[in-house]
This record gives C-alpha cells, sequence and structure tokens, in this order.
C-alpha cells in the first residue's frame, strides 16, 4: 500500500470508506431480508474490504500514471486512459463479487439491481479518479500563485535594487558638482570639503547594501555634510534640525537627508539677500524637510531622479507614500519614517 502523506489523511480516507460501507450495509437490511443479522455484518465486512481494494487500486493506478504518462504529456490523453482503466478495474471487482459471491446467493436478484450495482462499480471508479484530477489541478494552481509570488517579489527586489544603485551615483554626482564650483570660489574650502566628503562617502559606502539606517545614524551623518554646506555657502544658508530622541529610533533610507536638502539647493536660490532656510522636524509617523520657495530660472545641474527614485524605494518599503506639499512660498517632503 502506498505511503499517506499523514495519518490524518489515512483516517479521513478510511472513515469515508467506512460510512459508504455503512450505507451499503442499510440498503442491504432493507433490501435482503432474508439475510440473518450475522451474514448481513459478514457482507458489511466484505464490502468494505472491497471498497479498500478499490481504492487502493485506484490509488496505484494515479500512482503508477503519474510515473509513465504523467499529465504534462498530455492531459486529454491521460484523463482519458485513467477513466477508461479504472471503469476496467471496478468491473473487474465486480466481476469476482459476482463469481466468488452473488453466485452462490440462495435467492436470484433483481435484474435492476444487479444491473444499477454493475454501474455503481464503475461510477465509483470515476469519482475517486475526479477527486485525483481535481487534487492535481489545484495543487497545480496554488503552485502557479507561488511561483507567480517569488517572480513579483524577485521583480521587486531587482527595481529595490536598481533604485537603491541609482541613488548612490545620484550623491556623488551632487557632491561633485558642489566641488567644482567651490575650487573656483575657494581652493582651501575646496580641499577641506574633499576631507569632508571622504567621511560623508564613507557613510555611503557602510550603508549602500542596507534598506534603512536608523534615523539617529542618518541625522548624524546630515551633521558632516551641513558642515560643508554651512563652510561653502557662509550666510547664505541655514539648516535647522529639530528631531526628538523619541523618533530617533525609527528608520529611513540611507542618505535621504542629504537627497533632499540637494534638492533644494539645487532648485532654489542660495545667496545672503535672500538665505535658503531648511528645516527638518519631525511630524508624526513622518520626517518632514522644508524650505523657503525662491526657484531658480534655470538648473543646469539636476537629472530629475533624486525624488522620484526617492519615492518609488519608500514604496517597496511601507504603505505610506511619500508626499511632496507646495504652497507659493513653501516646499516640504515628508518620508515616511520606517
Amino acid at each position: 500500500m502506498l505511503r499517506y502523506k499523514s495519518r490524518r489523511q489515512f483516517f479521513k480516507t478510511y472513515g469515508i470508506l467506512l460510512l459508504a460501507a455503512w450505507m451499503g450495509f442499510l440498503v442491504r437490511l432493507v433490501k435482503f431480508d432474508a439475510f440473518t443479522l450475522t451474514a448481513q455484518f459478514f457482507m458489511f465486512g466484505l464490502s468494505t474490504v472491497m471498497l479498500a481494494t478499490v481504492w487502493e487500486l485506484m490509488r496505484y493506478l494515479n500512482f503508477v500514471l503519474d510515473k509513465r504518462y504523467p499529465f504534462e504529456r498530455s492531459i486529454s490523453g491521460r484523463i482519458v486512459l485513467q477513466l477508461a482503466l479504472g471503469a476496467v478495474i471496478g468491473l473487474f471487482v465486480r466481476w469476482l463479487i459476482y463469481l466468488f459471491g452473488e453466485s452462490h446467493l440462495p435467492f436470484k436478484l433483481d435484474e435492476l439491481f444487479v444491473a444499477t450495482t454493475w454501474a455503481l462499480y464503475v461510477i465509483c471508479t470515476v469519482v475517486i479518479n475526479l477527486g485525483f484530477f481535481t487534487d492535481y489541478f489545484l495543487q497545480r494552481w496554488k503552485d502557479s500563485l507561488v511561483v507567480a509570488e517569488r517572480l513579483e517579489k524577485e521583480k521587486s527586489q531587482v527595481q529595490f535594487d536598481n533604485l537603491k544603485n541609482q541613488l548612490n551615483p545620484h550623491f556623488l554626482f551632487n557632491a561633485l558638482s558642489s566641488l567644482n564650483s567651490l575650487i573656483f570660489e575657494n581652493q582651501a574650502l575646496a580641499s577641506q570639503f574633499v576631507q569632508q566628503l571622504s567621511k560623508v562617502y564613507r557613510y555611503v559606502l557602510q550603508n549602500k547594501d542596507k534598506n534603512f539606517v536608523p534615523l539617529s545614524t542618518e541625522l548624524e551623518f546630515i551633521q558632516h555634510y551641513v558642515s560643508l554646506l554651512h563652510t561653502r555657502f557662509s550666510g547664505a544658508l541655514a539648516i535647522s534640525i529639530d528631531v526628538p530622541e523619541d523618533r530617533e529610533t525609527r528608520a529611513v533610507v540611507p542618505v535621504t537627508l542629504q537627497i533632499l536638502i540637494e534638492n533644494a539647493l539645487k532648485h532654489n536660490v542660495v545667496d545672503r539677500d535672500k538665505p535658503l532656510r531648511i528645516e527638518v522636524v519631525t511630524i508624526g509617523d513622518y520626517l518632514v524637510v522644508s524650505n523657503n520657495l525662491q526657484l531658480r530660472n534655470r538648473v543646469d545641474t539636476s537629472n530629475k531622479q533624486g525624488l522620484e527614485n526617492l519615492s518609488s524605494l519608500y514604496t517597496f518599503l511601507t504603505d505610506r507614500p511619500l508626499l511632496i506639499e507646495q504652497t507659493s512660498d513653501r516646499f516640504a517632503v515628508k518620508i515616511p519614517l520606517l
């Protein structure tokens, strides 16, 4: 006998077979009152054995065909073959009953009843095979869902990794653009900028493979970056950070603050007569980076990928969206804390 997947499946299967045997017992009890009670129970035991035999033969047939003639070879051919062989098995078992049991009865059975029992044995094998077919197609459907889900996750992971890989070059591109401007303005400051930039970029390299970092780590990093900006822009730029300690345990995508601050610098005029004021605060479950709006007429160094990539990146990490709000005098980006 083939092994069952679990004891529960075994007892469930044979429970159904016993129920069918009891139903047959009740039919015989009403139909053949000439049998003694002892004979009735003997017939009950015999019918139980026959039902179990048919079931196990059908299981073995299904097992053999899975090996020799799988559904992948021809679904319609497999179904027709299994139904035909199942019918043969059912008729063979019914013939054995006729040969060794029915012919020895002390009375003649009703012809309609006999014909019905022959048909029932064929129908029984059809029902069992339909159960096997249903189980196969259900399992195939479940497997397809698992494969589809795995492929979707792999696709999402590829997209996620691509976005992260785009953010790091974006950071370097903006830093080199700033350095290029500073070289012409003040070479001493440019040298200092390079030294500080090495510390900043070390942070990027250390965290480039991480999906997110604690907000406290990001804030520590951004302080180095802000010091570079204050050196470069002197009194033309004011950056304030006010984040409660209880929010610093939350997380953000690495270099989020650098991207948002750099975005404000690229798109706005930074001048001592018109200082750019950037504020970093938390509101609820969001980290908010905002600035007064004084847009440049032209932005030469913008590749228009920073905010777009950052927004897409956060969609992989949280159901809460990255929000962009703009009024006549202020621009704000709200980052969902992780």
